[in-house]
């Protein structure tokens, strides 16, 4: 059980990072990373962090454990996507 929390919560806070960045690399837009910030860059970042999170949840067996795993992925989600909306970018400046 306790790996399907562990794998959950990492599929939750991979695909919560990888959504931005696939989003702002198919529409065209600059978006950070750590190899680069053009489209391109966030297309294969974002995929790959999708395709990573699927497999992590694929892992984690969600319909043997699907409380335990739906907990993992929404508390995995949840500080990435604060992160995100505080607006914490890398080389970000205040």
């Amino acid at each position: 059980m306790w790996q399907a929390v562990l794998l959950a919560f990492l599929a939750g806070l991979l695909g919560c990072n990888a959504y931005p960045h696939f989003a702002k690399g198919i529409t065209a837009q600059r978006f950070p990373t750590v190899f680069g910030s053009s489209p391109v860059v966030n297309v294969i970042a974002g995929w790959s962090g999708l395709t990573l999170a699927a497999l992590c949840l694929w892992g984690a067996h969600p319909v043997r454990h699907p409380g335990w795993a739906l907990l993992g992925l929404a508390v995995g989600a949840l500080p990435m996507g604060l992160f995100h909306a505080a607006g914490h970018t890398i080389g970000a400046r205040d």
